[in-house]
């Protein structure tokens, strides 16, 4: 690990006299991979320094405890404990960092949120979630766009898909893939039964033209006038446009828009995201078919989470997390949650780096 840590403070000092050099100024692109890869090392390289100057304290304690004076040896047994278990904790923290970072991570995020079972009350509780991530992303300064809603027959949220944009979106947000189930007395229960409903939520790294080419040939896009529950939102010309990728079958529907043309954009957008995980997913696959798939992709069929409202509790099933706090956690203080999940994915692709 230290001669690993060692050649990435010498990269990092290489970056930092290039970017003084007055010429670099001139080739804006390489100018700003430079800098793109002086963020991603500085926090190393600042905690490496620190490991650095604590070893060195470390050595001269050590030979202090060799001191002819007894009250010096006593200080320096002290000092050097202590030290070391600065050491330690400096060196745990560095093996976190050294973890490799998924590169998606600084992407925007596509959520996607659908009622599942549970009819009216899914759905209602769909809008909750949906009001919950955007207040998270308000809170963490996250700019949100919503791409399209359809809403149930009672209200809430039937489905919706809506652009998280912003530092790390989808590097906060990718462990929210899965199945959100449910447990409460809906408001139409006159007998104070407690219903389950279910909610399914996919998270994907916004794909950009690059990454994706989506010819026209392999896309059918239709217009229609769109519409919603009791007449809402209802236009007089042609604006909802659904886009359907061929050779894959993926359809895509967009009608938040009054133009057409911003319609179909965003509807490329959604698809353009949705086949990029698709590949994404694939190429994780044939690396680990197991574990980097599932946590990667947002597995839809795992249910990963339980909001109990009679209890106010909410428990994460993948890492055994129960919270009393529904109350606050459907406001969007997830910040316990989410760290805790983090966490718990850097021990595991720690682990499988210690194996490796």
């Amino acid at each position: 690990m230290l001669d690993k840590l060692a050649q990435i403070d010498r990269r990092f000092a290489e970056i930092e006299s290039q970017v003084a050099d007055p010429e670099i100024f001139g080739d804006r692109d390489r100018f700003a991979k430079l800098m793109r890869e002086r963020a991603e090392l500085s926090q190393i390289v600042e905690v490496y320094r620190r490991r650095r100057g604590t070893q060195e304290q470390l050595e001269q304690a050590r030979a202090m405890r060799e001191d002819a004076d007894p009250e010096i040896r006593e200080m320096a047994t002290g000092e050097a404990r202590n030290l070391e278990a600065a050491l330690e904790t400096l060196d745990a923290e560095l093996r976190v960092l050294l973890i490799p970072k998924d590169p998606l991570d600084q992407r925007n995020a596509i959520f996607e949120i659908r009622a599942g079972t549970g009819g009216d009350e899914a759905a209602l509780f769909g809008g909750d979630l949906l009001r919950m991530y955007l207040r998270y992303a308000q809170e963490h300064e996250l700019r949100t766009e919503m791409m399209s809603l359809s809403e149930g027959a009672k209200g809430g949220a039937k489905e919706a898909i809506i652009l998280v944009s912003g530092k790390d979106a989808y590097g906060l947000l990718k462990f929210e893939g899965g199945v959100h189930r449910v447990q409460r007395v809906p408001e139409t229960e006159s007998q104070g039964r407690i219903h389950t409903s279910a909610v399914t939520v996919a998270v994907l790294p916004e794909a950009e033209e690059v990454d994706i080419r989506i010819e026209d040939k392999d896309v059918r896009v239709d217009v229609y006038r769109s519409s919603g529950p009791g007449g809402q939102s209802v236009n007089t010309t042609d604006s909802a446009v659904r886009v359907t990728h061929i050779p894959s079958g993926l359809v895509v529907i967009c009608q938040d828009e009054k133009s057409q043309h911003k319609n179909k954009a965003k509807a490329l957008k959604v698809l353009r995201s949705r086949l990029f995980e698709m590949e994404e997913a694939r190429r994780r696959a044939e690396v680990d078919a197991d574990r980097r798939a599932m946590v990667g992709s947002g597995d839809r069929s795992e249910r990963i989470r339980t909001y109990n409202f009679p209890q106010n509790r909410v428990t994460d099933h993948r890492i055994n997390l129960t919270l009393y706090s529904l109350d606050r956690f459907m406001l969007g203080d997830m910040d316990e949650m989410l760290s805790a999940l983090r966490a718990h994915y850097q021990a595991e692709a720690l682990r499988e780096e210690t194996a490796s």
